[in-house]
């Protein structure tokens, strides 16, 4: 067999202002702070001789790789990601960046649909792309949810919507 593996699918390209400045700023830190400083670690370590057997300099170039590959990815994201910073017309349903409560036999729980790229800044902050994200998209308060996971189905009642402002 193969290692072949079958592409991801396309993730979506929205955010909000607050997580496109997130990225701004992990990639600014990445590239004026981070960058420079394994750099600088990894020209030291080169200095002292036979680069083969120096754990520094290997570890370093290592360092040096994840932190192009996610530079190249963040300015790859940057680019092609639309910042949705407008209320939708009708602000009764969830759409992008809407706050909403969640009722279900655990209680209940409030949670902000946003994009695939900020979703792990908060843990009430829900991807657009979950099945739990797409389950409420477009939805109002009152709506019966159900959700599929692994463990089975999980249902929910919407029981409110709003908007940060």
């Amino acid at each position: 067999m193969g290692r072949y593996r079958a592409p991801r699918p396309p993730s979506a390209k929205y955010i909000t202002p607050e997580g496109a400045a997130r990225l701004k700023r992990e990639l600014d830190e990445l590239w004026r702070v981070k960058r420079p400083a394994v750099t600088r670690a990894v020209a030291e370590a080169a200095a002292q001789g036979d680069r083969s057997e120096n754990a520094e300099y290997i570890s370093g170039k290592k360092q040096l790789a994840e932190i192009d590959r996610r530079v190249r990815y963040l300015r790859k994201r940057l680019t092609g990601i639309r910042v949705v910073d407008q209320l939708p017309s009708d602000t009764s349903k969830v759409f992008f960046g809407a706050w909403f409560e969640l009722t279900s036999d655990d209680g209940k729980h409030e949670y902000r649909l946003v994009g695939p790229d900020e979703f792990d800044f908060a843990p009430e902050y829900i991807s657009v792309d979950s099945p739990l994200g797409h389950a409420v998209l477009g939805k109002g308060s009152g709506a019966q949810i159900v959700v599929r996971t692994p463990e089975g189905e999980s249902h929910y009642e919407l029981t409110a919507v709003r908007y940060a402002q």
